[in-house]
């Protein structure tokens, strides 16, 4: 199978956090991104894989930043490298603040997900052009990430 490039599965998304998004302090529930995330990276990785897809791990998410009630939040996912059938997809969500448009890094993360056929079978996946130079540099990260990945999983 031929790879394709991270253009092909790159997406965008985005929300606005409303009160019931937040906690008492009126920043969003860390549960409420994690959901952001898995849906965004699922959906990157079927466009990449063109199957439908499930979440294997969700690993390395990073809070770095809070999202208060009228951010806007932004995230963007795209495939990163790839296995037989698995996927890793990294996702960065970033907030707006919407008078001034300035953006800050509020979370990033890793996911992996895997191809499925019609019966729910693992399924092979085209490979992974990278194509900025940030997703070379995780590129080249990728497999020791798997090597984590894998040493946890025993």
């Amino acid at each position: 199978m031929e790879a394709i490039s991270s253009d092909i599965s790159r997406t965008f998304k985005t929300h606005l956090v409303l009160p019931p998004d937040t906690n008492h302090m009126g920043t969003i529930f860390g549960g409420t991104i994690l959901a952001y995330v898995d849906e965004i990276a699922g959906i990157a990785a079927m466009k990449h894989s063109r199957k439908a897809v499930v979440t294997a791990s969700i690993d390395r998410v990073n809070f770095l930043s809070p999202a208060k009630v009228g951010d806007i939040l932004v995230l963007e996912a795209v495939i990163i490298s790839t296995g037989r059938t698995s996927m890793e997809v990294y996702v960065k969500v970033e907030t707006q603040h919407l008078e001034t448009g300035e953006r800050t890094l509020t979370t990033t993360s890793f996911v992996t997900m895997v191809a499925k056929d019609e019966d729910g079978n693992p399924v092979a996946v085209p490979g992974v052009i990278p194509q900025t130079e940030d997703e070379k540099e995780l590129f080249k990260t990728a497999e020791e990430r798997r090597r984590r990945r894998l040493e946890m999983r025993r």
